[in-house]
């Protein structure tokens, strides 16, 4: 699931270039099910569904150095009851030199895992199948905010969610198509005009498509 995500566009570049290094983990190659590779059981109590095992996750995670006493990699399970990532989260992710992402699946972990994680994510309240597309949304989003990932840092700035807002609405050639026009003060030269228009746009945007966002501003 994981290929395309990983060797294409601006996070297959940045691991050429030598700017990231991702890698993926199967679990089952820690199962001690020699002979099916199973990681998971039936629940304790009953219910339906299935409950990841602790004693694969917590072979991986040793083999992978989560209980290194220094250089330990930063462990993140990802799952519905954690907190909303957001682009401050990844920014925040960007800054860890190592991040392990555990992608959930079934009914999740047995809970006794859960001591050796250092956060929990969930990118949304819904459930999904599985943990891996969240693992590739956390991904994509902290590796294209590592230092020179983006060939223009400008465009990081500004972009939606960055200063709090969405970002302004955005106009290429021609400069009228269909006869729609591009508005005359993108065509000014004037950059102080263009700037304030952006700021009002950008605020205008904000408060019809996602007004929660200016409750605490």
């Amino acid at each position: 699931m994981f290929e395309g995500v990983m060797n294409e566009s601006i996070i297959g570049r940045a691991q050429k270039a030598g700017l990231a290094q991702v890698r993926v983990h199967n679990l089952r190659d820690w199962s001690d099910d020699k002979r099916h590779q199973k990681i998971d059981d039936r629940p304790f109590g009953g219910g339906a569904g299935m409950v990841i095992r602790a004693e694969p996750v917590y072979r991986a995670l040793k083999s992978l150095g989560a209980f290194k006493k220094t250089g330990k990699p930063w462990v993140i399970f990802l799952s519905p009851q954690g907190k909303m990532f957001n682009q401050q989260a990844a920014k925040k992710l960007s800054a860890r030199k190592h991040v392990l992402l555990i992608a959930g699946h079934y009914e999740g972990l047995d809970e006794r895992v859960m001591a050796w994680v250092d956060e929990e994510i969930s990118i949304g309240d819904f459930v999904l199948t599985g943990g891996e597309i969240p693992a590739m949304a956390v991904m994509d989003a902290t590796v294209r905010l590592l230092p020179g990932v983006v060939g223009d840092p400008d465009s990081l700035i500004e972009e939606s969610f960055s200063t709090g807002r969405l970002d302004f609405p955005h106009f290429t050639r021609p400069g009228r198509w269909r006869g729609k026009a591009v508005p005359d003060v993108l065509l000014s030269g004037n950059h102080r005009l263009i700037q304030d228009w952006r700021e009002k746009e950008s605020l205008r945007q904000t408060r019809k498509k996602r007004p929660d966002l200016l409750k605490n501003r």
